[in-house]
């Protein structure tokens, strides 16, 4: 009897805390196009009962390192998603967990509205068992002015329980691209690649592109057109599976099976709460479309995150989280760097006791 009322008894919100935190990369990141050298995030901390869980909330906004906007990606500003932070958190404290998911559904911004209720899935013990594991697709780019040489060195440093690596394309000359990939393949022949263009592409550019490469070693390529309309009839031209990455973050994104989509790359961060994530995964499952999890450049907590969740969600596919490497401190939790961040380190925004 007492198990059964503790089990009704709704766990409160006692304790909520508010950071933020900048952290400098080794080395510039891609984002799309652009790169970025810093990452900038939230850190939300809630208690229930005995139990305390941080979440990252890190929406891919603000300015690469020429000091340009970023585009294509989180449509909120890190400002935006702090004041909103700021004003619903006293309405949170002393109230039921559930109340995390209330207002999860209600955000109009996708990193809150995922970071709530990734805090209410952590709460409540739903990603407790699926540990954090190394399974991740390699992330291949080319660094402004490197020598292929050096590309060609972290290639063959490559385990060999490597099956898939992830290429940025869409970023050089066709001619330089066509030539990573080919020395890629001539090293590993056995690597299957999953082509990333972020609609870098025009039509034209992408049958010219991909007609040059051997279709048995692409597993698929991420928005290959500029015009996601165009992707249908670059399928027609070249037979090459496709997948949908950026038109998932559209406000109005609706599935839509079409002729030559394979996968969706899905960031969650980007979508929204776990709810609209794990419906759109149901929804491409029934179709045949594969579901892949993938980072928008979290820190080590939001990566750690997303790990778990694919574990839990998408069991079957290994998550694109190779992104780390890039940082120079962990937070929170450990990725295997010299240092992380603790909460002291970080910036107190509000607290609620």
């Amino acid at each position: 009897m007492t198990a059964t009322l503790q089990q009704a008894t709704p766990l409160t919100l006692t304790q909520l805390s508010l950071y933020q935190f900048a952290i400098d990369l080794d080395k510039p990141l891609p984002v799309g196009i652009q790169r970025i050298e810093q990452r900038c995030g939230l850190v939300l901390v809630a208690q229930a009962g005995s139990r305390q869980e941080w979440v990252e909330i890190s929406p891919l906004c603000g300015a690469d390192n020429q000091g340009a906007s970023i585009i294509g990606f989180s449509q909120e500003t890190l400002d935006e998603v702090s004041q909103q932070l700021l004003a619903i958190l006293p309405e949170l404290q002393q109230q039921p967990i559930e109340r995390l998911l209330e207002l999860a559904e209600r955000s109009q911004l996708p990193s809150l509205a995922y970071g709530l209720s990734l805090m209410h899935a952590k709460l409540i013990g739903k990603l407790d068992g699926h540990s954090l594991t190394a399974r991740t697709v390699p992330l291949i780019y080319r660094q402004a002015h490197e020598p292929m040489s050096l590309v060609a060195e972290r290639v063959s440093a490559l385990p060999e329980t490597s099956l898939s690596v992830k290429v940025k394309v869409a970023q050089e000359s066709l001619e330089d691209e066509l030539q990573l990939i080919h020395q890629i393949l001539a090293i590993r022949p056995k690597l299957k690649l999953r082509l990333d263009a972020n609609r870098g592409f025009s039509l034209e550019q992408a049958i010219e592109f991909t007609a040059c490469l051997p279709l048995e070693s692409i597993e698929y390529i991420e928005e290959p057109c500029q015009n996601p309309q165009d992707n249908g009839t670059f399928y027609q031209a070249i037979e090459m599976p496709w997948a949908l990455d950026e038109s998932l973050n559209q406000p109005d994104y609706q599935f839509e099976m079409q002729p030559g989509l394979t996968a969706l790359i899905i960031k969650p961060t980007l979508l929204g709460s776990l709810e609209k994530l794990q419906g759109l995964i149901e929804t491409a499952g029934e179709h045949g479309v594969r579901a892949i999890l993938s980072s928008s450049l979290e820190a080590s907590l939001g990566i750690e995150a997303i790990s778990r969740l694919a574990q839990l969600l998408t069991p079957d596919e290994i998550p694109g989280i190779d992104t780390l490497g890039a940082f120079s401190l962990d937070l929170l939790v450990s990725s295997g760097k010299e240092r992380s961040l603790k909460l002291e380190d970080l910036t107190l925004l509000l607290t609620l006791k």
